[in-house]
């Protein structure tokens, strides 16, 4: 089997994701395989990462999906699922808020406030348990940290 570049992989992902409802990583291995690539299951994870894939679910069946696909109010209720589940502190620093998480969480947690598209966050930096929310000039840091922190708690 041929070993394409990384990013001609990851633009056969992207087609895929956009084409059709892909359930698993294990379809995506075999539909690279089909196609005369190999790759494992890891690779293909690490490119549904990099490529900003998420799972949704939504008549009763659950596929992946690029963000650019996930409409604003679905993007909305898996972000403010994922403050509630997974974010255990929200700490403001200047102009920043800088969120704590369990290890290994923080880019979930990251690619679901960018995918969301909130106007006073202009970007995140995940590391393994903190993410770093840049926000947008004129944004008080402190109401912004109490809008997450309510959507945090579903209130």
């Amino acid at each position: 089997m041929s070993q394409p570049t990384k990013s001609r992989r990851q633009r056969m992902i992207a087609d895929w994701l956009r084409g059709s409802r892909i359930g698993s990583q294990d379809e995506i291995v075999a539909r690279l395989s089909s196609e005369g690539v190999s790759a494992t299951q890891a690779t293909v994870s690490r490119d549904l990462d990099e490529l900003g894939a998420v799972r949704i679910r939504r008549g009763g069946d659950i596929y992946y999906a690029l963000g650019e696909q996930v409409d604003a109010g679905l993007a909305a209720a898996r972000l403010d699922q994922l403050l509630a589940d997974w974010v255990d502190s929200i700490a403001i620093a200047g102009n920043m808020l800088v969120l704590k998480t369990p290890p290994g969480s923080a880019n979930l947690v990251a690619n679901a406030l960018d995918v969301a598209q909130i106007a006073e966050i202009i970007g995140t930096i995940a590391g393994d348990d903190t993410i770093f929310v840049a926000l947008a000039h004129g944004v008080n840091a402190a109401g912004a940290a109490e809008r997450l922190r309510a959507r945090r708690s579903g209130a």
